[in-house]
């Protein structure tokens, strides 16, 4: 059998087999995507990533004859407890082989680190936070994730629930195909909110990048504030955001809502990379650039990272106005198809505004918690 033991990671040696521990998970799996080695290692940096300038995180490996079956991380994110009034910590980076044994080895671990910190619930998963890689997939294994998207085995529910953990909140992806979208209605419908609320729609100017984000992370963090779950991006996590965005935004589908020149809401889009980046097997990152510009002619569709308006504006009928928007520029840019991912179960008006897209709910990702 061979005894199963946790332990913390410390030296680069620790840190490289945590970050490359998926690719023996997923070495058969046709559906997921490698991603890049540099952006997994950017996400557990403490000392790069500004995330943990406000949280604080402990990675164990688990170890079974010497060879390495598992990984989680243990998080404190200070930053949503003010948000959100609460006193719970997070689990994230759970990565497994199909062994209960090695689950709850793992998630014991990550439950004594937060109860020595003081915490008696923990939330998960997050990688690293809510801002980042959130929640497990738990249908749609048959598709591969779109940018940005967390995939994982089917088996990761059932180590997840027998360890211990409920349903916390659901979040849902939504297909758009261009060619179901009913233009001529939506065309009257959005002219009509545009001349009742003189809100005009404008392309990104990649001339003036950096106040451009300013505007962004303004809207982003006054829009979401009232989700469940959302936590304030701090100005140096939305630099690091947009700077890994930059190389492959496309300004025509990153759109502002304005009125009088003030941003009320905006919508941001991405080229699904990961149709490329699939060919990219060791995610390193000069084959995966190369193999990118050589794929990029198979990327026809896109993913709806981010679509929010102002609190005050939210029932004007602008978000619908967005996803329509983005259909249409897309469809000139050649895109046949959008996923909108991910929206809470709960948030009637943007499943809502999916829908009128008739879009087909096809994935679901689940976040899990556990009282101890």
């Amino acid at each position: 059998m061979g005894k199963i033991t946790v332990a913390v990671v410390k030296t680069r040696n620790e840190f490289n087999k945590f970050v490359k521990f998926p690719w023996k998970i997923y070495e058969d799996n046709h559906y997921w995507v490698p991603p890049l080695l540099f952006e997994r290692r950017f996400l557990v940096d403490r000392k790069k990533n500004p995330f943990y300038k406000h949280a604080q995180a402990e990675f164990f490996l688990a170890l079974k004859n010497n060879e390495v079956v598992g990984r989680i991380a243990a998080i404190i994110n200070h930053n949503h407890n003010t948000e959100h009034n609460e006193n719970i910590g997070f689990f994230g980076f759970f990565e497994c082989i199909d062994d209960q044994s090695v689950a709850n080895e793992l998630f014991n671990t990550a439950r004594k680190w937060l109860k020595y910190k003081g915490f008696s619930v923990m939330r998960g998963p997050v990688n690293p936070s809510v801002n980042d890689e959130y929640g497990l997939l738990i249908d749609g294994f048959d598709k591969t994730p779109a940018v940005m998207m967390p995939y994982n085995p089917p088996y990761y529910c059932k180590l997840i629930e027998a360890a211990g953990f409920q349903k916390a909140k659901d979040l849902y992806a939504h297909f758009l195909e261009q060619h179901k979208v009913n233009r001529e209605k939506l065309s009257r419908v959005s002219q009509l909110v545009k001349e009742r609320n003189k809100i005009t729609f404008r392309s990104l100017d990649m001339k003036n990048f950096d106040e451009e984000v300013k505007k962004i992370h303004k809207v982003y963090n006054d829009a979401w504030q009232y989700n469940w779950g959302a936590v304030k991006m701090t100005d140096d996590e939305f630099k690091a955001l947009a700077k890994s965005l930059k190389p492959v935004a496309v300004p025509d589908l990153v759109i502002f809502a304005e009125v009088e020149g003030k941003p009320i809401g905006f919508a941001l889009s991405l080229p699904d990379i990961n149709i490329a980046l699939r060919y990219n097997k060791k995610g390193r990152l000069i084959p995966g650039l190369i193999r990118l510009m050589r794929h990029k002619k198979k990327i026809d569709g896109v993913r709806i990272i981010a679509l929010g308006v102002l609190k005050e504006y939210q029932k004007s009928g602008a978000a619908g106005v967005l996803f329509f928007e983005t259909a249409e520029r897309a469809l000139k840019l050649g895109y046949n198809w959008g996923e909108a991912s991910w929206v809470l179960e709960d948030n009637v008006m943007m499943n809502r505004n999916a829908e009128t897209m008739n879009s087909v709910r096809y994935k679901t990702y689940r976040i899990y918690e556990c009282n101890f």
